[in-house]
């Protein structure tokens, strides 16, 4: 299965160890999305769309009310990304 560009670079950001966290309105609908890497910075290309695609592909899922993070689906879905650091 191919996934696009954005799904990629999310998938590599939480396999090296980020997570999702979600912000619930009083209705229980999705206020606000947040994609935080493992050093704890925010990242801005994660959207609602982007979010749905990676749950319908069950790459990401959360546990017991916890952020969402990689599964091992993802972790077969994502490429291998040369880390410049």
């Amino acid at each position: 299965m191919d996934i696009s560009r954005a799904e990629q670079r999310i998938l590599h950001l939480l396999a090296q160890g980020g997570r999702i966290e979600i912000t619930r309105d009083d209705n229980r609908k999705i206020e606000k999305l947040q994609l935080v890497t493992r050093e704890g910075w925010a990242f801005s290309g994660l959207d609602l769309v982007t979010f749905r695609k990676l749950k319908q592909k069950k790459a990401i899922k959360s546990q017991g009310g916890r952020p969402y993070r990689i599964t091992e689906r993802g972790l077969v879905l994502v490429r291998a990304e040369q880390d410049n650091r």
